[in-house]
């Protein structure tokens, strides 16, 4: 395959019957603009898109974007990765966006700012979230792929913080858990989950499915799904109660197979339902109709 075609946008697949959402999206970091985007995703059948921020300037774009658009809403936060970044400037060794679930604006390494500066982003970040167009608070939680040990302190710190914010606010909480699971696990434990919880781009294993579902936390599969080497992801759908499953793309990251590599985008969200469905043994339109369902229940939009 050339470089040209790992770049270009893959194909347009067959619509879907029943309308979808997609629960996890980053507009910001997509080719083209937000018309063009909702436009392709809406002649395929995804009629609906949860758009996360990252960071401040993201979360505010974020918030933007979902009052212009009725099909659009919006979740806010600092990513995991990037509280440390406002405390001590780079603690994980690494200035660069954090891959999968990533989307914040490209700043690069900082100057620390301190606990103070955290505490400022924090209480931007609530300002957003009261906002009746802004859904979920989110994409928090904890990475230890990123961050080192340095930085887990500053990250757990706001987790806790976006856990408050979340209930104080009354909206859902969207978690990105990367190489994290117990510590995700414990501090929701110890804080005491919203009653609407979310867990990105799931990526434990059918055991902690079960622990999220004893919770009442929903699931929300990605385009790993697909991936050849995702059996554990598989077999954690595979138990996921039914009306605790979510679909998302986490675009422009993760596209699902056959264009793994390929920029992703809310439009390619068939792919995965279709995989998701075979997972569960349901045809496509009972799987359609119950993520619709779910999506709309955990963001209770």
């Amino acid at each position: 395959m050339s470089t040209a075609s790992k770049d270009a946008p893959p194909p347009l697949p067959e619509p879907l019957r029943v309308a979808v959402a997609d629960s996890h999206t980053h507009l910001d970091m997509q080719s083209g603009t937000v018309e063009e985007g909702l436009a392709k995703a809406a002649s395929v059948g995804v009629t609906t898109v949860v758009q996360v921020g990252c960071d401040v300037k993201g979360s505010r774009w974020a918030a933007e974007t979902a009052a212009q658009y009725a099909n659009v809403h919006a979740a806010v936060a600092l990513h995991p990765n990037e509280a440390p970044r406002i405390v001590h400037g780079d603690p994980g060794g690494t200035s660069q966006p954090p891959g999968a679930g990533g989307g914040w604006s490209r700043q690069g390494a900082r100057t620390g700012g301190g606990e103070t500066a955290l505490d400022d982003a924090l209480a931007e970040i609530e300002a957003l979230a009261a906002l009746g167009h802004v859904k979920a608070v989110g994409e928090t939680g904890l990475d230890h792929f990123r961050t080192g040990p340095e930085g887990m302190a500053a990250q757990e710190r706001s987790f806790r913080a976006h856990i408050e914010i979340a209930k104080r606010q009354g909206k859902a909480l969207v978690i990105h858990d990367r190489d994290a699971h117990a510590d995700v696990l414990r501090v929701l434990r110890e804080e005491g989950a919203p009653e609407r919880t979310v867990f990105h781009c799931y990526s434990g294993d059918a055991e902690m499915a079960r622990e999220c579902a004893a919770a009442g936390s929903y699931m929300s599969f990605a385009g790993t799904v697909t991936f050849k080497n995702a059996a554990p992801l598989r077999e954690a759908l595979a138990v996921a109660p039914l009306e605790l499953v979510l679909v998302e793309t986490d675009a422009p990251y993760l596209t699902p197979a056959p264009y793994r590599g390929r920029p992703n985008a809310p439009y390619l969200i068939p792919l995965t339902v279709r995989a998701m469905a075979a997972v569960r043994g349901l045809d496509e339109d009972a799987m359609a109709t119950a993520l619709a369902a779910n999506t709309a229940r955990a963001f209770a939009y």
